[in-house]
């Protein structure tokens, strides 16, 4: 017979339901004393109400202080948040609202799903939204949407305020240039500092190039801002500011829609005033240097600005960086047998941490080219012809009416937005029909938003415009099919190249219109 041994239980203590692990995300938008007040007691109302809990286990408090909350790589706490949860030490977290949590909507649902995928989900106090329910992100893609047109406004409103200290000099430089310091409001002169600003503006004028001045400041340890070395790029930027000479250039840089900022090349009105602050360089020796500038880069042909390339490539400055605004450069790649062309944003060459957007082929931005030019001569008279049409039949009177009407609609559509959010968030609007509402609301919101972009461009009266795309359409109606890049053409229809992605690039056109490609490796 076989020897059947009983295993009698044991009882297990101690070990109870696992808790969930729970922290709580806050931030406030500026460093203000109220506003640091309001953090404190966010923070201390989280870390009690969590602790109280008993299901609940307090997994830490995240926050951001003194900064926007539209572009979330700028919030280190946020990040630390992710991070962590990426590290599974974390289950669930709890937020006031989704405009604290994020006031762009593909970054907000971005983050979301993000989390969701690491099995953490979220809970908006304010809106009521619980991210592991089905129809939330029905629900908080609307609400994010609204925070970013509320987010939109208060930098509308604060653009509008900026713009009206400008022009009656009130306007405070909160990070004056090397050389100076803000001393209550007013840009003041730093002695050291003005001293290697006069020597950068010297040597200039003794025929001494930007990289050789750069390499004499650091055998000399001249002091840097940040305590960094001298660049040729550092020193360029010095010798073109012209607020060395007392004079100050405002809103020489603008931020789009998307909050991505730009070089301003006429997109926004510049405000200039004169005997702002007390000079460190006389109006004689910038314009001095300024010639110099200009002198040298005739002899090289090199356009000056940020984009100083070489005019001999049709692409030279004519490459935009869609992540920071930035010019792309040309740059010859190695590989073990062979080399190619590239093109590499500038800002990602010398700050990787400031932009992230990697190099693209030459060849494949041709290719890119020749595809959306045959596309184009393919479909002209479907996309070219109504653009054409309209132009010439809006006049100034029926464009401001137009104008008008379309902020009415877009005015009734947000409005429409706002009612469903309510209603469903209230559990009166089955989410089925929620669905097909929003869905009605935000196709007919970017029809309005082209229509406008559309009218606001006809509406500056741009003749070039409806000139060029004339120009285009009996270009495209005798050219047969393109089979390789030409120069030529592209110096003659092409404004400029939006890089989105790797994947992605815009060909802004003369005529106005901007088309996206898809570039093929």
């Amino acid at each position: 017979m076989k020897k059947v041994t009983k295993i009698e239980t044991v009882a297990v203590t101690g070990l109870g339901k696992k808790k969930l692990r729970v922290a709580a995300y806050c931030r406030v938008s500026t460093a203000s004393e109220e506003q640091m007040e309001s953090l404190t007691t966010q923070k201390e109302h989280y870390e009690k109400y969590i602790k109280e809990n008993p299901e609940w286990e307090f997994a830490g408090l995240y926050y951001d202080e003194g900064i926007t909350g539209t572009k979330k790589e700028k919030r280190k706490g946020l990040q630390a948040m992710i991070t962590a949860c990426e590290l599974k030490q974390i289950d669930f977290i709890i937020t006031k609202s989704i405009s604290r949590f994020a006031r762009n909507t593909l970054d907000c649902l971005e983050m979301v799903r993000k989390l969701i995928e690491l099995g953490v989900f979220l809970y908006f106090e304010k809106e009521n939204i619980n991210t592991q329910s089905m129809e939330s992100e029905l629900i908080l893609s609307i609400l994010s949407s609204m925070a970013q047109d509320e987010s939109s406004s208060i930098s509308e409103n604060n653009k509008w305020g900026a713009k009206t200290r400008f022009k009656n000099g009130t306007y405070k430089i909160s990070y004056p240039p090397y050389g100076y310091v803000n001393i209550d409001g007013k840009m003041e002169v730093v002695p050291d500092e003005a001293e290697v600003v006069r020597e950068i503006f010297k040597c200039t004028l003794a025929g001494k190039g930007s990289y050789t001045i750069a390499r004499k400041l650091n055998e000399s340890k001249a002091p840097t801002r940040k305590g960094g070395k001298w660049t040729g790029t550092s020193v360029r930027e010095i010798l073109s500011n012209e607020k060395y000479t007392g004079d100050v250039l405002f809103q020489k840089t603008y931020t789009d829609s998307q909050f991505n900022r730009h070089a301003n090349r006429g997109e926004e009105e510049q405000i200039f005033v004169p005997n702002h602050h007390v000079a460190i360089i006389c109006h004689k020796d910038f314009d001095s240097v300024q010639a110099v500038i200009r002198q040298r880069g005739s002899e090289k042909n090199i356009d000056k600005g940020s984009s100083k390339y070489l005019n001999r490539y049709v692409m030279s400055g004519k490459i935009i960086c869609g992540n920071c605004g930035g010019h792309f450069k040309r740059r010859t790649h190695y590989t073990s047998r062979t080399s190619y062309i590239a093109w590499t944003c500038q800002t990602h060459i010398e700050h990787k941490d400031q932009c992230t957007m990697k190099y693209i082929s030459e060849d494949v931005i041709n290719k890119a080219f020749v595809l959306m030019m045959n596309k184009l001569e393919f479909g002209y008279k479907s996309v070219l012809k109504p653009l054409q049409i309209g132009l010439k039949a809006m006049s100034g009177e029926s464009r401001i009416s137009a104008l008008a009407d379309l902020n009415e609609r877009i005015g009734k559509n947000a409005d429409r937005k706002r009612v469903i959010a309510e209603l469903v968030g209230k559990g009166f609007l089955d989410s089925a029909l929620f669905a097909k509402e929003l869905s009605d609301i935000m196709a007919e919101a970017e029809m309005l938003k082209q229509e406008k972009k559309r009218l606001e461009r006809s509406a500056t009266g741009n003749h070039q415009q409806l000139s060029e795309l004339e120009v285009l359409i009996r270009y495209l109606s005798n050219k047969p099919e393109i089979l390789e890049f030409e120069d030529d053409i592209f110096e003659r229809f092409i404004e400029n190249i939006v890089v989105y992605s790797r994947d992605e690039i815009g060909f802004c056109m003369k005529c106005g219109i901007t088309l996206r490609e898809r570039m093929v490796k």
